[in-house]
């Protein structure tokens, strides 16, 4: 069962058991899903493959992340609430991240691969910094797994203090 299928499995349950936001978060996942679709340009009816899923889900998770950040610097804890609660359903869709110590040693190999031991040497000096956090990012995507983009860059950050 791929990930369409399994939202709109669990969205007839949600349903069934009054979940409201739950309901809200896979009813908006599958919105998006098909607004993928046709930005992509496909029809609304063809099938999402789990990459472009997994894409949506992402931006799901991002701008629920953003919302809580700006909620909690406006002093709204009721709205922080419903989005903590949404992203924490989103989050059973994610594939498990990589943890830190494992992209510390990505990192470190990739760094010493590319022949990096200083941030003047980087491509474009410091502006070079996202050429080397691309290239850990692509090897972590050949491992299967995922990472947290700002965890890399943290990671690369410190490679270089």
């Amino acid at each position: 069962m791929n990930i369409e299928q399994q939202i709109r499995e669990e969205l007839k349950e949600s349903m069934r058991n009054h979940e409201e936001t739950r309901l809200l978060v896979l009813k908006s996942l599958l919105s998006g899903f098909t607004n993928e679709l046709v930005a992509s340009g496909k029809t609304p009816q063809d099938e999402i493959t789990d990459e472009l899923a997994l894409t949506v889900i992402k931006r799901a998770v991002k701008q629920r992340k953003d919302s809580i950040e700006q909620f909690k610097k406006g002093g709204r804890e009721d709205l922080v609430v419903i989005e903590e609660a949404e992203l924490e359903i989103l989050g059973k869709y994610l594939p498990e991240m990589m943890s830190e110590e494992k992209i510390k040693e990505i990192a470190e190999a990739k760094k010493s691969e590319m022949g990096v031991d200083d941030v003047s040497n980087l491509p474009a000096g410091k502006a070079g910094m996202g050429i080397l956090i691309g290239a850990i990012m692509g090897e972590i995507k050949k491992t299967g797994e995922d990472a947290d983009g700002a965890l890399v860059k943290k990671t690369v950050e410190e490679l270089f203090k």
